[in-house]
């Protein structure tokens, strides 16, 4: 079982409700060692100086932050414990707000906040009262020496935590070369509308079960027949056709089209849930497939 990596109390107002922090993603990669070819025997890496190329012993090493002109200044263990923020064991909710206020760039970590003893109703009751709002707890809360922004938000009667980046960690789209490039395009009418019913035939709802990771997948699938002997000429793939070719957009746009109407008489069950349709209002399934047929008749 999953254990908490921090415990505490939401703060918000005069109220205090004290909960555990959870872990709420259980991020998946395929990880390999560093593997001498002729030999077999895994690599490991030293620590060496830069100027001599002689180990330098772990106790020897400290903190140094590189200046322009390529000199270092060093900072102790002792100087960073005295800057450490108050460890004070609260989630200070500062303000509520809509969910669409915030843009998903700020999102990082996701976090289950589970109540702690005796807490369980003032945890329902806030849970509650801010889905009822539809609104959103932006906070500061330390954790492992780090303060830390964050949204805490209602899900199925739940609190879960996103820790957020900061503002001056957004790297400005200014700083991009190529966005330049959009403002002397000019769009075509009927490229829009057909752009436009593309979006409509694919127009679903989310359902995360239906994506998976193929790469790692691929990886695992390609280790297991390692290990059962296949040799490495069978497993390599053809490469990919090249795509530097220059495309046709609107017999791109219609031949997507087309297809995407193929794949959803095929599988119809991938299009929007039944009794619902694009966004959240309510209505029947097969009245919202009818509606994107006909629109796409009139623009085709």
């Amino acid at each position: 079982m999953p254990r908490a990596i921090w415990s505490g109390s939401i703060s918000f107002g005069l109220v205090n409700i004290p909960v555990r922090l959870f872990t709420a993603v259980r991020r998946k990669t395929v990880r390999f060692n560093q593997i001498d070819s002729s030999t077999g025997a895994r690599v490991k890496q030293k620590l060496v100086s830069a100027v001599d190329g002689e180990e330098v012993p772990k106790e020897r090493i400290v903190k140094g932050y590189a200046l322009d002109d390529g000199d270092y200044v060093t900072v102790s263990e002792e100087e960073m414990t005295a800057l450490d923020p108050d460890m004070a064991r609260t989630i200070d909710i500062a303000e509520f707000i809509d969910l669409s206020d915030i843009d998903p760039i700020f999102y990082d970590n996701a976090y289950y906040l589970v109540p702690g003893d005796q807490a369980s109703k003032p945890y329902k009751l806030l849970a509650n009262a801010m889905d009822e709002a539809q609104k959103v707890g932006i906070c500061h809360f330390v954790m492992r020496s780090k303060r830390y922004l964050a949204a805490v938000r209602p899900v199925d009667g739940r609190l879960l935590l996103s820790t957020m980046v900061y503002h001056d960690e957004i790297v400005d789209h200014g700083e991009i070369d190529g966005f330049d490039t959009l403002a002397d395009i000019e769009i075509d009418e009927r490229e829009q509308a057909m752009a436009q019913q593309l979006i409509a035939t694919l127009n679903s709802t989310f359902d995360p079960t239906r994506h998976s990771d193929t790469y790692r997948e691929a990886v695992l699938e390609l280790i297991e027949r390692k290990a059962a002997g296949e040799r490495s000429d069978d497993l390599l793939r053809a490469p990919a056709p090249s795509s530097d070719k220059v495309i046709d957009l609107m017999a791109a746009l219609e031949a997507s089209v087309n297809e995407a109407k193929k794949a959803r008489k095929r599988h119809p069950a991938a299009g929007p849930a039944a009794g619902q349709k694009s966004g959240h209002s309510k209505a029947t399934g097969q009245t919202g497939q009818a509606e994107q047929a006909e629109l796409a008749e009139r623009t085709a």
